[in-house]
């Protein structure tokens, strides 16, 4: 017991402990301190651009405060931190160069970030892909698509994005609708849908508008609504305004026409 007690009470073992615990209390000062950034958000893009680059600020201090933490518990049990930060030095320098595509990555990843490229929970299109941002990193970006596939690309690698959330977008809507129906009643109804869709988060009132008949085809008139909001919500308010025309022609009987097939039987 008492020589458990005496190594506990070493020098460096306390220090170490201490050390560990200023660790913990740095960090947890770290993430009060981003949650209250977080908070402060005006907008929704602010709000995600500041939780990119807080996360970024996290991750980098995360590694600061382990090496610094590191090179004192050395220091404790009698390391020559001098001559182990010199050769780190010259390590830094020869990984450089053997790291160059990293340091490329992170220069990016940094420029990415100021240049307002992107943030944590936009929709981008890179290349064929279009997806969400789902993470930010420093070497590396990940978007997410509408099947769950997640593309991983390397931030020396983004030259040249899409971004569907930092402006506005468009969509024409069609209703397809029986010859037989009444114009009059049609147009009443899809002009109820756009007055309620107006009232929708981040969807352009002033421009938002059925637009009228687009199309007679074979079996169907074609009528039209366009809608106008912030790139994130498109597809969702695509589904929900198609939803929308769906129940109202069903409460007010009206028909949407669909492919059939007889079958004359001949005796």
């Amino acid at each position: 017991m008492t020589d458990v007690l005496a190594f506990l009470l070493k020098k460096e073992v306390i220090g170490t402990i201490i050390t560990a615990i200023s660790i913990y209390l740095a960090f947890s000062l770290i993430r009060v301190i981003a949650d209250k950034i977080l908070s402060r958000s005006a907008t929704e893009f602010e709000k995600k651009r500041k939780k990119t680059v807080v996360n970024l600020l996290k991750t980098v201090l995360k590694w600061v405060v382990i090496m610094i933490a590191l090179i004192i518990v050395l220091d404790l049990f009698g390391v020559n931190v001098n001559s182990l930060i010199a050769s780190l030095g010259v390590a830094s320098a020869v990984g450089a160069l053997a790291l160059q595509d990293s340091l490329k990555d992170i220069i990016n990843g940094a420029s990415m970030i100021m240049d307002n490229y992107f943030v944590v929970g936009d929709i981008i299109k890179y290349g064929d892909f279009m997806g969400t941002v789902i993470e930010l990193g420093l070497r590396t970006t990940k978007i997410m698509n509408a099947d769950g596939e997640v593309k991983v690309i390397s931030n020396r690698n983004i030259s040249e994005v899409t971004n569907l959330s930092q402006k506005e977008q468009s969509a024409l809507l069609i209703a397809p609708t029986a010859y037989e129906e009444k114009i009059e009643k049609v147009e009443k109804i899809l002009n109820e849908i756009v007055e309620e869709i107006k009232t929708w988060d981040t969807m352009n009132k002033k421009k938002t508008a059925y637009i009228g008949i687009t199309e007679l085809e074979s079996s169907c008139v074609n009528y039209g609504i366009r809608i106008y909001c912030s790139g994130g919500k498109i597809w969702e308010y695509k589904r929900a305004v198609l939803r929308l025309i769906k129940q109202k022609y069903d409460k007010n009987k009206i028909k949407i026409p669909y492919n059939q097939i007889e079958v004359h039987n001949e005796r």
